[in-house]
């Protein structure tokens, strides 16, 4: 048994590469999902856009597999976005030329901190091994750490910001703060300051740090945002604050807490969802009914199988990662967004960052 795992591991470990390079184009755009590839299904939605926070995300798997030149490639590709070149901070997605993407009905230009955050963790994951390099990314990390300082004023960003999975803003309190959001912007600001000595992005860290942790012990546990109209659900994405962001030990109270209200919340079946009622579903069939509601999501799984791990609860971590194994087609090899209870919602598949996560 032990056998047959290590040979579907295997198998999906080289699926994954040629998954998350299929998305690493050309021009240094790592896109979220290759939609104009022959296999991704016509039913789900358009994801051939550059989320700087998957792109991130991809390339600490690429740190992990040891492939280098896609990660130099995207670096230098965020350089040549003009939202960046006028501000110095990535907002919520773009087209693979670096121009804003929009719609018909929607702009994307809405501010989402942790974008840069973890562009810029990624940078100095990718620099460890790569020291003699620094100075080639001295005017990303520069520019973009201090462009994020000027976002905050004391306790707050001095404007509206938006969540990681998009579906909420601080309007009408711009004094509201998300917490995987200021995670990851202490964790970026620390990794500059390793690279580039700066009081000011020390100071801004231990800032938002203090305001990040005063707000869990308030309740004794993390949760989505908090301020005056606080939300107090448990997401999972708060397993981000124990990894890759390392704001808290995994023996810590407060990590210890939030990830039991995870597990007791939002798993079900060993099957890991964002956050209760999550609607989303990523397809768009006519005549949906969301009723239907989200599926588990295999990238959360494979984020709770690596705090599960550092918590030393490494076998109930592999629950949640042969969960993910057991419920998609391992003869194709794609890890989907997520999955249904049902064969009649289609999910975006194979989606890169599920894929990354798998890796790490």
């Amino acid at each position: 048994m032990e056998t047959d795992l290590r040979n579907k591991i295997d198998f999906l470990v080289e699926k994954s590469k040629e998954v998350l390079l299929d998305c690493c184009l050309p021009n240094g755009a790592i896109v979220a999902a290759n939609s104009k590839a022959s296999y991704f299904p016509k039913e789900a939605k358009d994801y051939f856009f550059v989320w700087p926070r998957d792109g991130a995300y991809i390339c600490l798997a690429l740190s992990t597999l040891d492939i280098k030149d896609e990660q130099c490639r995207f670096f230098n590709w965020l350089t040549k976005i003009e939202d960046w070149q006028k501000t110095g901070l990535f907002f919520e997605r773009y087209n693979i030329d670096g121009s804003l993407s929009h719609d018909k009905t929607v702009s994307f230009h809405r501010f989402q901190p942790d974008q840069t955050g973890i562009v810029l963790l990624a940078i100095a994951n990718y620099l460890k091994t790569n020291l003699k390099k620094s100075d080639d990314y001295y005017e990303l990390i520069i520019k973009s750490a201090h462009s994020l300082c000027k976002t905050w004023e004391k306790d707050h960003f001095n404007r509206i910001t938006n969540d990681l999975w998009e579906e909420r803003d601080t309007d009408p309190d711009p004094k509201d703060n998300f917490s995987y959001s200021l995670g990851a912007c202490i964790a970026g600001l620390l990794a500059a300051n390793e690279l580039f000595p700066s009081n000011l992005f020390k100071e801004m860290a231990f800032r938002m740090e203090e305001v990040l942790v005063k707000s869990a012990k308030r309740k004794g546990y993390f949760y989505r945002s908090f301020r005056n109209k606080s939300d107090e659900r448990i997401d999972t994405s708060l397993l981000g604050l124990i990894w890759p962001f390392e704001i808290l030990k995994p023996d810590d109270p407060l990590a210890v807490k939030t990830v039991a209200l995870i597990e007791q919340k939002l798993v079900q079946d060993y099957g890991v969802y964002r956050y209760e009622n999550d609607k989303y579903s990523g397809w768009v069939p006519n005549g949906y009914d969301e009723r239907e509601g989200a599926g588990f999501w295999p990238l959360l799984n494979f984020w709770m199988t690596i705090i599960l791990s550092k918590m030393n609860r490494k076998e109930e971590a592999m629950k949640y990662f042969n969960k993910v194994l057991e419920s998609i087609d391992l003869k194709k090899g794609f890890i989907p967004e997520q999955i249904f209870d049902n064969d009649i919602q289609v999910s975006v598949s194979p989606l890169a960052w599920s894929h990354a996560m798998f890796i790490i």
